[in-house]
């Protein structure tokens, strides 16, 4: 009996030593543990990987505003640099931290058959999102080639999200058709926003990243296409397709953070 409480005082006295991103770690290991690409974590589970995450504050990762990564380059660039701290990946899920100065831009791009959870952990944001329209009627396109501009077609997407955010907030979540799918980020003040993406990207997998163009609706006029009365046409937008933006600078480096414990 007293090996038993013993063992049970310590499993107790781990518990509560256990730190909240390595909560965040064993949560998602079991949320994802039979993931991949276009599967989304059953309702409860999304719930509970959400708790974890709307509790975390930026000291629970070892971040202070006051940091490097947050201050703006006296150098002059069109885009400022943008730091990644890996804290894990493997084949099911990944987390990180990207830390963004002032006016700095995760420019617009997908997340191929991912669902994924972020949490801004200071700062001011602007987000905008955008799901792609696929209940038009049958035989109105979707997407075409216009002759306005040059290289690949444009397709139509709903703008879901369009909005700044200021931390404390609760964690958004997109899913792999839905919820805001692509997105841009802008950072409005330095910020912090922690990244949960399940499965992660993987070329050979199909899960690539890809950035594209945003053209205004009005920008191109094709047959079968109108907005219903009830809808605005800012509620519309096309995406183009488009190489990795010129300046765009994302250095990783290690997360320096409450260490986590990789348990096999």
């Amino acid at each position: 009996m007293n090996n038993n409480n013993n063992r049970s005082t310590q499993s107790r006295r781990r518990q509560k030593k256990m730190t909240s991103v390595q909560k965040l770690f064993k949560t998602c290991k079991e949320v994802f543990a039979s993931g991949g690409t276009g599967i989304i974590p059953l309702p409860r589970d999304i719930e509970k990987l959400r708790s974890i995450l709307d509790r975390i504050r930026p000291e629970n990762v070892g971040l202070e505003p006051e940091m490097p990564y947050f201050r703006t380059s006296r150098a002059r660039r069109r885009m400022p640099k943008i730091t990644y701290l890996h804290i894990y990946e493997c084949e099911t899920f990944s987390m990180g931290i990207f830390c963004l100065p002032p006016s700095g831009v995760i420019p617009l791009h997908n997340h191929p058959g991912m669902t994924v959870f972020s949490k801004l952990l200071f700062g001011t944001m602007h987000i905008k999102s955008y799901d792609w329209v696929t209940d038009l009627p049958p035989h109105n396109p979707t997407s075409f080639k216009p002759n306005e501009i040059e290289s690949s077609e444009v397709r139509l997407a709903k703008v879901k999200v369009d909005a700044n955010f200021t931390a404390p907030c609760n964690t958004s979540i997109l899913y792999p058709a839905d919820g805001g799918n692509m997105h841009c980020f802008t950072a409005v003040t330095a910020c912090a926003v922690l990244d949960v993406l399940g499965p992660p990207y993987s070329d050979p997998h199909g899960r690539p990243c890809t950035y594209y163009h945003n053209y205004p609706f009005s920008s191109f006029s094709v047959d079968g296409i109108s907005i219903a009365e009830d809808q605005e046409e800012k509620a519309y937008e096309w995406l183009q397709e488009r190489d990795k933006p010129e300046g765009l600078q994302v250095v990783g480096t290690m997360y320096g953070g409450p260490e986590i414990v990789v348990e096999h």
